[in-house]
């Protein structure tokens, strides 16, 4: 082969490694190539759906839970879950906890984080819309929504089973007063109360009692109302929590579990012993409001 021939074909080869793609490693091995992909970090004060997000401290989580007095026994719903944090803290109590929120990315790190405490089986999440999410089977809700969020989930809150416990980080429910409040002050340096409400059931209207007509008049948990016995009229005054409602009419106290339209329960008279007591409602009304 002539010199001028070698120098040709030499070109020819050198070109034809530089258009041909080098082959990595992997997969000259038969292996796909893996493409790195970092982690989804959310930051405090991105925007959401409803709420921007702001996590929950730790301590003021387990400060809910507490004042829900949540056990393996519940069902905890978080609305507007982020991170996971609460959902998790409550499976790791044992409950079956489910977390529902907007964002898909904050419900795939949730997932990761669940799966990173072990508690999977009983930590679950959906991507979903407050609006129009069912969680009527939760015996408690917890949330840190802004008040304006609050009021408009209440009347649906309001429809809940009786006894269903609501716990909000700082918020309230406007003139739905909290039954129970708490505050932490160690572990955490904003948003430190928690407000417990416990959904109540629906008693006002007129009832057939042994000692005449009984009328209850309801806001919430809270009730008054007259009892018209042996020709006199008495002004009662009491509150329900979940189920159970309890008043004085006079120098009596009536104690009693709701059950539809039917009260069961104790009459205790001044410096007496309880007695079985009993009230069917013959008429309702709507609570207010």
């Amino acid at each position: 082969m002539t010199a001028s021939r070698l120098a040709r074909v030499l070109v020819a080869m050198l070109c034809a490694a530089l258009v041909v793609p080098a082959i990595p490693a992997s997969a000259q091995q038969g292996q796909k190539p893996q493409q790195e992909q970092k982690q989804y970090e959310p930051e405090v004060g991105q925007a959401g759906k409803d709420v921007v997000w702001v996590p929950t401290s730790e301590a003021l989580v387990e400060k809910m839970l507490d004042l829900a007095g949540v056990t393996a026994n519940d069902y905890v719903i978080d609305l507007g879950s982020g991170d996971g944090r609460t959902v998790i803290a409550a499976a790791k109590r044992g409950a079956r906890a489910h977390g529902i929120e907007f964002n898909p990315d904050m419900v795939a790190l949730s997932k990761k984080n669940a799966e990173a405490a072990g508690v999977s089986a009983r930590a679950t999440f959906e991507q979903g819309d407050l609006f129009q999410a069912d969680f009527s089977e939760a015996t408690v809700i917890t949330m840190f929504l802004l008040p304006s969020i609050n009021m408009k989930l209440r009347p649906t809150l309001l429809t809940l089973k009786p006894g269903t416990r609501i716990v909000s980080n700082t918020f309230s429910m406007e003139d739905w007063e909290a039954d129970d409040t708490a505050t932490v002050t160690e572990g955490c340096s904003s948003w430190c109360n928690a407000l417990l409400w416990i959904v109540p059931a629906r008693v006002q209207g007129t009832w057939q009692t042994p000692q005449g007509r009984l009328r209850i008049t309801q806001t919430f948990q809270v009730v008054t109302g007259s009892l018209n016995s042996s020709g006199s009229t008495i002004a009662i005054n009491g509150k329900l929590r979940g189920d159970q409602i309890t008043f004085t009419a006079g120098k009596r106290q009536f104690t009693a579990r709701v059950n539809g339209d039917t009260l069961e329960g104790t009459v205790t008279a001044a410096g007496g012993q309880p007695q079985p007591w009993k009230a069917t409602r013959v008429a309702s009304g709507s609570p207010r409001p």
